[in-house]
C-alpha cells in the first residue's frame, strides 16, 4: 500500500470524525453547508459503485463504506435529527447544487474518451468534487 494514500485516507477520516463529533457534542450544525455535504455523499456513493463489481482489498472496502456511512450520517443529522436540524440556517446555504450536478453531467458527456457510464460518471464526479471543495 502507498503510504501517501494511507496518510490521505487517515487525514480524511479524522476530518470527518471531527465534524461528526462537533455536531454530536454541540447538537448544532451552524456553519456547515448541507448542500456541500450532500454533494460529498453523491460523490462517494457514485464513485464507489465498484464495491459491487471489483474487490481490491479489505482495507479499501472498509474505507469506502466508512466514507459513505460517515457522510450519510452528517447529512442525516443535518436534515432529520430533531435537535441538530434546528440550527441549520437555510438562508445562508443558498448554492443551487442541483444545477451544478446537471451541468457537470452534461460537461462530462463532452469530455469523455469513450462512452461507458463509469467514465462519464467519473468525469462528472471530479468536476462536482472540485466545485464542492470551493463552495
Amino acid at each position: 500500500m502507498n503510504i501517501f494514500r494511507f496518510a490521505g485516507d487517515m487525514f480524511h477520516l479524522i476530518s470527518i470524525l471531527v465534524l461528526l463529533l462537533k455536531i454530536y457534542a454541540t447538537k448544532a450544525c451552524s456553519g456547515i453547508s448541507l448542500k456541500t455535504q450532500e454533494l460529498y455523499a453523491l460523490v462517494f456513493v457514485t464513485r464507489y459503485l465498484d464495491l459491487f463489481t471489483d474487490f481490491i482489498s479489505v482495507y479499501n472496502t472498509v474505507m469506502k463504506l466508512v466514507f459513505i456511512g460517515s457522510t450519510a450520517a452528517i447529512v442525516w443529522c443535518m436534515r432529520w435529527h430533531r435537535v441538530v436540524k434546528r440550527s441549520y440556517d437555510r438562508e445562508l446555504d443558498t448554492f443551487r447544487h442541483y444545477f451544478l450536478v446537471g451541468a457537470c453531467f452534461v460537461l462530462a458527456l463532452f469530455l469523455h474518451e469513450k462512452f461507458p457510464f463509469q467514465e462519464v460518471d467519473s468525469i462528472s464526479l471530479v468536476t462536482i468534487r472540485a466545485v464542492s471543495c470551493f463552495y
